[in-house]
């Protein structure tokens, strides 16, 4: 995020775990920035709202992913269905094939 753009996703990859070495997990924090002016300390303070995190799971090394808990708007459409759903499942796969981020 930048002073310009107040949305941001924060992805994190993690895994593979010692009990499935082909489990991936990607995990997706989708939140606004929100910079106040702290006249105390004369200093600019950070903080992150309404911040959601959602956890695309793969026991085939990143083939396919599922998410659970899912109940986000992320196109903006007003609804949530199975383009949302498509959307998520395609950011966690594209992150994945990202070697260095």
């Amino acid at each position: 995020m930048s002073m310009f753009n107040r949305r941001g996703i924060f992805l994190q990859k993690l895994g593979p775990s010692a009990v499935n070495p082909n489990e991936v997990l990607v995990s997706m924090q989708f939140a606004l920035k929100e910079e106040t002016w702290d006249a105390k300390n004369f200093a600019t303070t950070t903080a992150l709202l309404d911040t959601t995190t959602l956890i695309a799971s793969s026991s085939d090394g990143g083939q396919s992913f599922k998410i659970r808990n899912f109940n986000k708007d992320v196109d903006g459409d007003g609804d949530i269905d199975a383009e949302d759903m498509m959307k998520l499942l395609a950011l966690a796969k594209a992150y994945l094939s990202i070697s260095t981020p």
